[in-house]
């Protein structure tokens, strides 16, 4: 079930597994990790973003669209979710307890790793 910190929404595993099986889900799932964390393991179908690049990206992501940010353990993807509010990016939440708390399915290697502003236009709500 879905909390608040800091302004800005939790969502748990549940809650991440609903978005991302839902056909009809509006938001579009982002993994902020380093890239060696995202080759060790990620969950299938979700691109990488490592944080540090989130400043540069900025130009391409879509304030009407909706953000999910994932980590290891949260933290980072609350600090992106926080950065984003402040640059004026409402609808951004924050995947509480990270990969460590997820048990669905993962993928290892890289599979999407979105390095410009163009690539950002280019994610589907998942």
């Amino acid at each position: 079930m879905s909390s608040e910190n800091k302004g800005v929404t939790q969502i748990d595993k549940d809650e991440l597994k609903n978005i991302l099986s839902a056909s009809d889900s509006n938001k579009i799932v982002i993994d902020v990790r380093e890239p060696e964390e995202y080759n060790d393991a990620h969950i299938p179908g979700v691109p990488l973003i490592p944080m540090q690049t989130i400043p540069d990206l900025l130009e391409g992501f879509d304030k009407e669209k909706e953000y999910v940010f994932v980590c290891r353990s949260g933290n980072r993807s609350q600090n992106v979710s926080l950065f984003m509010k402040q640059q004026g990016y409402e609808k951004v939440e924050n995947y509480d307890g990270g990969m460590l708390v997820w048990d669905g399915e993962t993928k290892q290697g890289m599979e999407k790793h979105i390095q410009n502003a163009s690539d950002l236009k280019t994610l589907k709500n998942s």
